[in-house]
């Protein structure tokens, strides 16, 4: 069958009637169909790590389910995505919905997503209104939608007041010994970190950590484009005046990073383990407090970034935390760890050809697209987890925010559950009323979230929330080129599946090696990378870049 990529088609000049004067107050009711509301469950698969749940046994599922009669059947990923999603194709026997991240296109070669345009068109006004301005973005070669993406923003885009992105991690003890200085390079950072091992020696210290486990060895490749000044574009780097593309995997700014590393693993400072942990493992070593200092997003350390937060909260001392700082390698360089406003579009849910009832699935997808419903699966329920004050203004008080905070209450309640991987407004949304879609950007919330520790560390260093010692964005109607759709078995993502083996074939060596060896494994490394067919794919990439802005009508 041929590919169903979906790639860049341009928009029609003028959108529907219904597109614009869509309603974004919609009132969540069923669309008129003659559909009675008969209680049914649907499954949804989606391929990232989670607990398995019917949505019913959630407080946010069990309200959704009254308004619509639906329930799903949740089903999350063990194991390898690729042999899973390659089981339902072999079958061609999936679920009613799938969320499939990473291996999207190996369900829309096969065919496995039913087209939603007319969907849309009969049973969508809440969809089109989120969407519509998307639409040349969504459409596959065919002209045909076939999943809804997970990042469209509505209304006025709020950038975040802390990071959720990447970052370099330091302990809060790191800098308070060290007086708090202001830190921007490499350098500076590592000196850092060297200095405080050196006057604790005896506390079995970890200077520096990695994560570079199959699926994430993007934490360990991605570092040096934050270095050199640039967001995360995925393995390329775009510049800023000719948009075009560079693959960085042979680059100086790569090497440095790597001979970084080779040295502090010299010095003892580098966890050897980090090339042969698991993601467990990994946020284990993190919640230990022996960890110094790290790389990574600040989603995908989460779990033990959340966890020193709750113990400092219990013992009061928070020094085991850790702090973001934006370090590049050279002073002269504006750092980009900021994502700018994006609309991702090689991510989403879509409905599948083993769907019992697409009609009804649509319907349940435009309900949550209503602002109520985006409330309620990011706020939740008013005087329970959060308040509204005179003004209208959306807040959470000390308690509310604990709450919310915890593991347990977030799956129970389902804020675990609908917060992502379902149709909703992208990160950075605002309502209506000016209040954030995402409790974590509103203001009120993000101060009131601080503890007597991040204050006074916010006051140290001048600012009044921990992204303000970022640089702002700068604007990218491309960003992120990650999300540039790369068809299976093309020249272009052969050559991605062959850096990726090499990368983790040599970057271990690279490091681990003794400093003597480190130039000549290099230069193996760097032979091996330049007979792939780098050039292919940078064409591929700078051609798409090209295309999103002009679609986007900037420059």
């Amino acid at each position: 069958m041929a590919s169903k990529r979906f790639g860049i088609i341009s928009l029609v000049v003028v959108m529907t009637a219904a597109m614009i004067t869509a309603c974004s107050g919609s009132s969540g009711k069923e669309p008129e169909s003659g559909d009675s509301k008969e209680k049914v469950t649907f499954t949804y698969f989606n391929a990232t790590a989670g607990k398995d749940i019917n949505t019913k046994e959630t407080r946010i599922g069990e309200i959704l389910e009254d308004q619509t009669g639906v329930n799903w059947k949740l089903e999350h990923l063990v194991g390898d995505s690729n042999t899973k999603i390659g089981t339902f194709i072999a079958g061609n026997d999936y679920p009613d919905a799938i969320v499939p991240d990473g291996t999207i296109d190996k369900l829309l070669d096969a065919g496995a997503f039913i087209p939603l345009n007319d969907l849309i068109d009969k049973y969508g006004p809440n969809i089109k209104r989120v969407y519509g301005p998307y639409y040349n973005l969504m459409k596959a070669e065919d002209g045909n939608i076939y999943f809804l993406p997970l990042s469209a923003v509505v209304g006025n885009y709020l950038p975040a007041p802390d990071i959720e992105q990447g970052a370099f991690w330091v302990q809060r003890r790191v800098l308070k010994e060290a007086g708090y200085p202001k830190i921007k390079t490499l350098d500076e950072y590592l000196a850092l970190i060297r200095n405080y091992v050196k006057k604790h020696a005896n506390e079995g210290l970890t200077g520096y950590l990695a994560l570079t486990t199959q699926d994430r060895f993007y934490a360990l490749t991605n570092a040096p484009m934050h270095l050199a000044g640039y967001p995360n574009d995925g393995g390329t780097i775009i510049d800023m005046k000719t948009h075009r593309a560079t693959d960085y995997g042979d680059m100086e700014i790569t090497k440095r990073y790597l001979k970084e590393l080779n040295q502090l693993n010299v010095e003892g400072l580098f966890d050897k383990s980090s090339f042969v942990d698991n993601y467990d493992q990994y946020l284990a070593k993190l919640t230990s407090g022996k960890v110094l200092g790290f790389f990574d997003y600040r989603w995908q350390a989460g779990q033990a970034l959340n966890n020193l937060q709750e113990a400092s909260k219990k013992s009061g001392n928070d020094d085991m935390e850790y702090i973001a700082l934006p370090i590049v390698y050279d002073q002269n360089i504006k750092d980009q760890y900021i994502d700018p406003s994006s609309f991702v579009n090689n991510r989403g849910i879509g409905i599948t050809v083993s769907a019992k009832d697409p009609v009804r699935i649509i319907k349940f997808f435009d309900n949550l697209l209503t602002d109520e419903n985006q409330v309620l699966s990011n706020w939740g329920i008013k005087g329970e987890t959060y308040d509204v004050d005179k003004k209208g203004r959306f807040y959470r008080t000390e308690e509310q925010i604990k709450r919310t905070g915890q593991d347990a209450f977030r799956e129970s309640f389902g804020f675990k559950y609908f917060e992502y991987s379902w149709p909703r407004y992208g990160s950075g949304s605002t309502l209506p009323d000016g209040n954030s879609v995402a409790p974590g950007r509103q203001p009120e919330v993000a101060r009131m979230s601080y503890t007597k520790g991040d204050k006074e560390l916010l006051k140290v260093y001048g600012v009044e929330s921990f992204s303000q010692m970022f640089s702002a964005p700068d604007k990218r109607p491309w960003f992120p080129a990650w999300s540039i759709p790369i068809t299976q078995g093309s020249t272009a993502q052969l050559f991605q599946q062959q850096r990726g083996d090499l990368q983790r074939k040599y970057f271990p060596r690279l490091v681990l090696s003794i400093p003597e060896q480190f130039d000549a494994i290099w230069n193996e490394y760097t032979t091996e990378f330049r007979k792939l067919d780098v050039k292919a794919y940078e064409e591929q990439i700078t051609k798409e870049v090209a295309q999103k802005i002009k679609n986007s009508g900037e420059k």
